[in-house]
């Protein structure tokens, strides 16, 4: 068995070990709170919670580094997502199913985790040790996509490094 297909192997057996928490709906509703909340909807509030309550130039120029970033990460996500082309969980093992419909066809990288992570890394360099917490936000949503059945592990992994490649790469060169 080659090194491909043992990890195959296990990330098979993780998100079967996710599905058995199918069956529990208030978690299920959680997990699939969790995932939507990396929609995007904190990349916008945070600068804009920012700006509104402290008008100031670091404000605005925090919430352009935001919009540059996501817009790197945004270019970087849809190259790789259209050139890897990774199926998804669902259409390789046809006898697995996913808890939700994904957004696109391609898996490998998670797009939420991306952009989760690259939240969070801006931030805790924007602001210190009070925005630690981002990361667990970050590793949820990350997690979320995984008991969802609609990304591997290695496509969390992968998502969550890249965000944090873009986050610091992108805040030194804003300096």
């Amino acid at each position: 068995m080659s090194a491909i297909d043992s990890l195959y192997q296990l990330e098979r057996r993780m998100l079967t070990w996710c599905v058995r928490f199918r069956y529990r709906p208030v978690m299920m509703q959680c997990i699939r709170w969790i995932s939507r909340s990396g929609d995007g909807y904190v990349q916008v509030f945070v600068p804009l919670l920012y700006l509104w309550l402290v008008p100031s130039d670091a404000a605005f120029h925090f919430a352009m580094l935001i919009a540059l970033s996501f817009f790197v990460e945004r270019v970087l996500y849809f190259s790789l997502k259209n050139t890897l082309k990774r199926k998804r969980p669902p259409e390789i093992w046809p006898d697995f199913t996913s808890f939700i419909k994904a957004s696109d066809q391609f898996s490998f990288p998670s797009g939420h985790t991306m952009a989760s992570f690259l939240m969070a890394g801006l931030c805790v360099q924007e602001f210190g040790m009070i925005a630690w917490p981002l990361f667990i936000w970050a590793i949820s949503v990350g997690a979320s996509r995984v008991f969802l059945g609609v990304h591997f592990p290695t496509d969390i992994l992968a998502g969550a490094l890249l965000g944090c490649v873009v986050a610091v790469g992108i805040f030194q060169l804003w300096l």
